[in-house]
């Protein structure tokens, strides 16, 4: 007879042999799962227009919903073209902030002559780093690629699903049972991803116009920053509160209302802008997130941050996006 000591290290062994697989698959088995998720988007966003238009069929609001989520994905795309080419139109007047704020800091460090940040950016270390931004952009390439695909060939295939459950599953009672898990879990995933959408929509329109206000250039860009940002648990919305100052910090020409020493005072400028956006951050993130998340998903902060720590050792920048979604599947 198995004690349970014997079923608690058998339980040990296959979580770590599990991870290990996971980690060794991370190439193959990460774009598959953002694939499902995809799916998972498009089919519930086709239910919700089949359910509120007696005219349209099934098939055609999976259409609909496919190509709005297609041109969401262009759209953000766009926008992210259009910021970095505002960036690079004003790329002189960012290189002299930029090197006045590295002078700057060298000077108050006492670390003798400060280097350009060409010469920082071109030495052996920013050729490296260059590299691996470099490599990764590439891979989410064929990433994106591989991404749509997998979406295509589900959609090929869900019609046979039934079918092959029926088969799979022949007692009645185990079938219904395993469509009822099925279903729920499906129903998880669709809650948090649309719960998270709600969310970060409503951050990334509140930080967009707080940025409008206080005079942020590219404030567009970096509100798709924030939306993007915000589906990465914790970690993410840290980040997403961190980046507009930066970008406020180096910005060339600043609001001629900030008050200060200089006409043109950027520490206040990127304090403010910090403040505005981490009150959006901190607001709806502390006090209407957890009301939606915590109702209906039960995902406790400390089960949150475990599970973006596992999942983004394991598959990255990928993990960490999945990572909430995962831990609601595995639920």
């Amino acid at each position: 007879m198995t004690t349970r000591s014997e079923i608690s290290g058998i339980w040990i062994i296959a979580t770590g042999v599990i991870i290990a697989m996971l980690y060794l698959g991370r190439d193959i088995l990460a774009p598959f799962a953002l694939a499902v998720f995809l799916f998972l988007i498009i089919e519930g966003f086709a239910r919700v227009i089949d359910r509120h238009s007696a005219m349209l069929k099934l098939g055609w609001a999976r259409a609909i919903a496919i190509l709005v989520v297609i041109g969401g994905f262009v759209g953000f795309l766009a926008m992210m073209a259009r910021g970095i080419a505002e960036f690079g139109s004003q790329g002189d007047g960012y290189l002299v902030r930029i090197n006045g704020l590295i002078e700057s800091a060298y000077a108050w460090l006492q670390l003798g002559d400060a280097p350009t940040l060409t010469e920082l950016v071109f030495n052996e270390s920013g050729q490296a780093f260059l590299g691996t931004i470099a490599q990764a952009t590439s891979g989410l390439t064929g990433d994106l690629v591989l991404i749509l695909i997998y979406v295509a060939f589900l959609f090929l295939a869900q019609s046979a699903w039934p079918g092959k459950l029926d088969r799979v599953f022949v007692d009645p009672e185990r079938r219904q049972q395993v469509k009822e898990v099925g279903d729920a879990a499906r129903r998880g995933i669709e809650t948090y991803l649309w719960t998270q959408t709600v969310i970060s929509a409503l951050i990334t329109t509140l930080s967009y116009l707080t940025l409008v206000l206080l005079g942020v250039e590219n404030a567009l860009f970096l509100s798709t920053l924030i939306f993007v940002l915000n589906y990465i648990p914790t970690i993410g919305s840290i980040v997403a509160a961190i980046v507009p100052p930066l970008f406020a910090l180096v910005q060339p020409e600043i609001a001629a209302w900030i008050p200060g020493d200089a006409p043109n005072d950027s520490y206040i400028f990127a304090g403010l802008v910090f403040a505005g956006v981490s009150f959006w951050q901190f607001s709806i993130g502390n006090f209407v997130q957890p009301r939606i998340m915590g109702d209906t998903l039960n995902l406790s902060a400390v089960v949150v941050l475990l599970a973006l720590a596992i999942w983004g050792a394991s598959w990255g920048i990928p993990g960490m996006f999945l990572s909430a979604p995962l831990t609601v599947l595995m639920m």
